[in-house]
């Protein structure tokens, strides 16, 4: 997992092929005036969602995982948190997975959290069992998806 500010995402570039396109989008569109919804940036192998919603207060959802997409969250209004897992340490024999929305739910709780400020943004991998939208309030964010 990388956490970072939005601008800081530039130094990850050499990571990852498709990087530097999901960067030049980040930057290009208006993240912020996209209603919530699914908008490709090259077709399925970089897509974005847009997200808005109050918080799941201090309750802690179930860890997710994905093994297609690497995610890369942006907060852009409100502040979330994120509770983190390294995906080794769960136990993940015959949990079913939704291949069509590349997405497995845990039943471990988290091991650490991130908080995330408007701007903040964290790389999420396939070996990072996360679970998102932790806090209080109203929070907006944007999850480009990038393709394995």
């Amino acid at each position: 997992m990388i956490v970072d500010s939005l601008r800081g995402f530039e130094r990850y570039l050499n990571i990852h092929p498709r990087f530097e396109k999901a960067y030049t989008y980040i930057l290009k569109t208006d993240l912020n005036g996209l209603e919530p919804g699914e908008y490709p940036v090259v077709g399925k192998d970089i897509y974005c969602k847009i997200w808005e919603g109050e918080g799941r207060g201090m309750e802690i959802p179930k860890l997710e995982v994905h093994d297609s997409y690497i995610d890369i969250h942006i907060v852009l209004k409100g502040t979330e948190t994120i509770g983190i897992r390294d995906r080794s340490r769960c136990m993940g024999d015959n949990i079913p997975y939704d291949e069509t929305n590349d997405i497995a739910f845990l039943e471990e709780s988290p091991e650490n959290f991130i908080s995330l400020g408007e701007d903040n943004l964290a790389v999420i991998f396939p070996h990072d069992a996360h679970a998102p939208l932790i806090g209080e309030g109203f929070i907006k964010k944007a999850i480009i998806k990038v393709k394995m």
